[in-house]
Protein backbone atom coordinates (compact mmCIF):
# COMPACT_ATOMS: atom_id res chain seq x y z
CA UNK A 1 0.00 0.00 0.00
CA UNK A 2 1.86 3.07 -1.19
CA UNK A 3 -1.07 5.44 -1.56
CA UNK A 4 -0.06 8.74 0.06
CA UNK A 5 -3.71 9.79 0.58
CA UNK A 6 -4.60 6.92 2.87
CA UNK A 7 -5.45 7.64 6.49
CA UNK A 8 -5.34 4.03 7.66
CA UNK A 9 -3.33 0.92 6.94
CA UNK A 10 -1.09 -1.86 8.11
CA UNK A 11 2.70 -2.13 8.00
CA UNK A 12 4.84 -5.17 8.72
CA UNK A 13 8.10 -4.82 10.63
CA UNK A 14 10.30 -7.83 11.39
CA UNK A 15 7.37 -10.18 10.77
CA UNK A 16 4.98 -8.30 13.09
CA UNK A 17 1.97 -6.37 11.74
CA UNK A 18 1.01 -2.95 13.06
CA UNK A 19 -2.29 -1.26 12.27
CA UNK A 20 -2.26 2.53 12.05
CA UNK A 21 -4.73 5.31 11.49
CA UNK A 22 -4.65 9.07 11.36
CA UNK A 23 -5.99 10.22 14.71
CA UNK A 24 -5.68 13.98 14.22
CA UNK A 25 -4.89 16.18 11.25
CA UNK A 26 -2.81 19.33 11.76
CA UNK A 27 -4.90 21.87 13.63
CA UNK A 28 -4.73 25.30 15.16
CA UNK A 29 -4.76 25.60 18.95
CA UNK A 30 -5.28 28.99 20.59
CA UNK A 31 -2.97 27.94 23.42
CA UNK A 32 -0.17 26.31 21.40
CA UNK A 33 -0.50 27.53 17.81
CA UNK A 34 -0.27 24.91 15.08
CA UNK A 35 -0.14 21.30 16.21
CA UNK A 36 0.94 18.56 13.84
CA UNK A 37 -0.88 15.39 12.93
CA UNK A 38 -1.06 12.38 15.24
CA UNK A 39 -1.00 8.76 14.13
CA UNK A 40 -2.25 5.92 16.30
CA UNK A 41 -0.30 2.62 16.18
CA UNK A 42 -1.40 -0.73 17.51
CA UNK A 43 0.35 -4.05 17.07
CA UNK A 44 -2.13 -6.67 15.90
CA UNK A 45 -3.30 -8.85 18.82
CA UNK A 46 -1.76 -6.46 21.36
CA UNK A 47 -3.19 -4.00 23.87
CA UNK A 48 -0.97 -0.95 24.24
CA UNK A 49 -1.30 1.83 21.72
CA UNK A 50 1.39 4.28 20.66
CA UNK A 51 0.66 7.80 19.44
CA UNK A 52 3.12 9.47 17.07
CA UNK A 53 2.98 13.26 17.16
CA UNK A 54 4.45 14.95 14.11
CA UNK A 55 5.49 18.62 13.94
CA UNK A 56 3.17 21.00 12.12
CA UNK A 57 3.92 21.31 8.40
CA UNK A 58 6.19 24.25 7.59
CA UNK A 59 3.64 25.59 5.12
CA UNK A 60 1.16 26.16 7.97
CA UNK A 61 3.77 27.96 10.05
CA UNK A 62 4.37 30.29 7.09
CA UNK A 63 0.64 31.05 6.81
CA UNK A 64 0.07 29.03 3.63
CA UNK A 65 -2.96 26.84 3.00
CA UNK A 66 -3.12 23.25 4.08
CA UNK A 67 -1.80 20.72 1.63
CA UNK A 68 -2.58 17.03 1.29
CA UNK A 69 -1.36 14.75 4.05
CA UNK A 70 1.80 12.91 3.09
CA UNK A 71 1.43 9.57 4.85
CA UNK A 72 3.01 6.47 3.39
CA UNK A 73 4.15 3.09 4.62
CA UNK A 74 7.79 4.17 4.82
CA UNK A 75 7.00 7.09 7.16
CA UNK A 76 4.74 4.93 9.34
CA UNK A 77 7.35 2.14 9.45
CA UNK A 78 10.03 4.61 10.60
CA UNK A 79 7.60 5.83 13.26
CA UNK A 80 6.97 2.28 14.51
CA UNK A 81 10.72 1.64 14.72
CA UNK A 82 11.25 4.96 16.53
CA UNK A 83 8.52 4.15 19.08
CA UNK A 84 9.88 0.64 19.67
CA UNK A 85 13.40 2.06 20.06
CA UNK A 86 12.13 4.63 22.56
CA UNK A 87 10.57 1.99 24.81
CA UNK A 88 7.09 1.22 23.45
CA UNK A 89 6.10 -2.28 24.52
CA UNK A 90 2.95 -3.13 22.56
CA UNK A 91 2.25 -6.31 24.55
CA UNK A 92 2.26 -4.50 27.90
CA UNK A 93 -0.80 -2.94 29.48
CA UNK A 94 -1.39 0.71 30.22
CA UNK A 95 -2.22 4.07 28.75
CA UNK A 96 -1.16 4.89 25.20
CA UNK A 97 2.45 6.04 24.97
CA UNK A 98 3.05 9.34 23.17
CA UNK A 99 6.15 9.87 21.04
CA UNK A 100 7.21 13.02 19.24
CA UNK A 101 8.82 12.33 15.87
CA UNK A 102 10.15 14.51 13.08
CA UNK A 103 8.36 14.95 9.76
CA UNK A 104 10.02 11.76 8.43
CA UNK A 105 8.89 9.63 11.38
CA UNK A 106 12.28 9.38 13.11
Amino acid sequence: MSNSRSTTGTVEIDGVKYDWHLQREPQWSDADGWKGMTISLLQQDAQREALLEFPPPKRLLKGLQRGRLQLDDATVSRGVRAALGAGWEPLSRGKPMVFTVDSDGH
